[in-house]
């Protein structure tokens, strides 16, 4: 995997900010874009423009056909059994929040119980404590180990045939940490529970079977994976989805329409009311296409080595405490001393180099650890062993600047 030459294919990496080449560090928050994937939203803007489904003149079937060629695309990136299970949403929060509103209000009652864990960021923890008000149902969390990992004990204590829900990012956005997904979907349709996965984390770094791993639903957003932003994935089994209402009305979902009743579409278009969002979709089928060619495991390859690394060298910079487990996705969250992040951050952006600083939308997570916020740093495939001395550099400029309070 020829690192430099990926990272050329970015425009936005070349460019200097505050006089620094830019190091940019937060693609957990939002991944950069390949030429390929700009032009391939820019040529539909400029050749193709049209809506999809409605029309049979030339523009709109040629949108029609490169709109569910991008499902196809999406379908095979995840192995889906049909691309009747690939609904297309705006990320991974409306995909969630999809299933809370339609499956999890249709099928919750008192006593009935929805598990998730600390770690979760808020688009997987408000839309099922909303559900939980709706319905009656409980809402209870799977302890965490010190480490910040879930342990498939406490998952089985956690989850009873009373669980009717389980949901759980597939990697931390935070810690890093990558959740067994397999071994807890099993035990959650041992108990008779379907289970959720925040994939947001997930999909951009590593290959991902939804039917390897047998999950119910998989979430995940286009723009943490080279893709536009506004343009996401909700995979659920088809049997599943089928007995599901839509939670959005009008548009191409609709089948038929008299003055008091209304039919809808088949699957996956009763899920997608309005006009969808087509350039984002080719936009993700485009970024599919890069991803494959470069490849998921040599991605997830690069990122385990360039994380490691990262931790060596941060380690050396004493009063820097870092979260997380020893194994764990490619980012790094940290703090440096009793200096706020954001001032940290502040910091290592005059210096050209990007990083996250804040809560990252995961405050009961904050609690756990005992901190108000945190820095991230977090790596794609464009990243180098460059990039993470550079930031090493930067934060012993960020102690020398804030040495009284370290």
């Amino acid at each position: 995997m020829d690192v430099r030459a990926i990272k050329e294919q970015f425009p936005i990496l070349g460019q200097e900010v505050n006089g620094h080449p830019l190091v940019y560090l937060d693609s957990s928050a939002t991944s950069q874009k390949p030429v390929s994937v700009i032009e391939a939203v820019a040529k539909y803007y400029r050749e193709t423009n049209s809506n999809v489904h409605r029309g049979v003149h030339t523009l709109g079937t040629r949108a029609t056909d490169q709109y569910e060629g991008a499902r196809e695309k999406v379908r095979a990136f995840i192995n889906a059994k049909s691309t009747a299970e690939v609904i297309f949403t705006r990320g991974t929060t409306t995909a969630i929040n999809t299933i809370a509103w339609s499956y999890a209000r249709a099928n919750l009652k008192e006593g009935d119980e929805i598990v998730i864990t600390p770690m979760e960021h808020h688009s997987n923890i408000i839309p099922w404590q909303q559900a939980a008000k709706a319905t009656g149902a409980t809402l209870k969390y799977i302890p965490l180990q010190e480490d910040g990992t879930v342990s498939l004990e406490d998952a089985r204590e956690t989850i009873t045939p009373n669980t009717k829900i389980v949901a759980i990012a597939h990697v931390s956005n935070v810690l890093g940490t990558i959740n067994p997904i397999k071994e807890i979907t099993k035990i959650a349709h041992e108990n008779n529970a379907v289970i959720v996965v925040d994939g947001a984390q997930g999909a951009p770094h590593m290959q991902v079977d939804v039917q390897d791993l047998d999950v119910d639903f998989y979430a995940f957003s286009g723009h943490k994976m080279c893709a536009p932003t506004g343009i996401g994935v909700l995979y659920g089994k088809r049997e599943l989805l089928e007995n599901m209402e839509p939670v959005e009305f009008g548009g191409e979902m609709i089948d038929f329409v008299n003055l008091y009743d209304s039919t809808w579409k088949e699957l996956p278009w009763k899920f997608e009311a309005g006009t969808p969002i087509i350039a984002g979709a080719i936009g993700l089928g485009a970024a599919i296409d890069f991803l494959n060619e470069v490849g998921l495991d040599n991605i997830l390859e690069h990122e385990k080595k360039l994380a490691a690394y990262a931790i060596d060298k941060l380690r050396e910079v004493n009063g820097i405490t870092i979260y997380g487990p020893k194994e764990r996705a490619a980012l790094v969250t940290f703090n440096l001393g009793e200096v706020h992040p954001h001032d940290t951050a502040t910091v290592l952006d005059a210096e050209g180099i990007a990083v996250r600083a804040g809560h990252h939308c995961a405050q009961p997570l904050m609690k756990w650890l005992d901190v108000t916020a945190t820095a991230r740093a977090s790596f794609y495939l464009y990243n180098t062993e460059e990039d993470v001395d550079r930031l090493v550099e930067g934060l012993l400029k960020a102690k020398e600047y804030f040495g009284d309070v370290l």
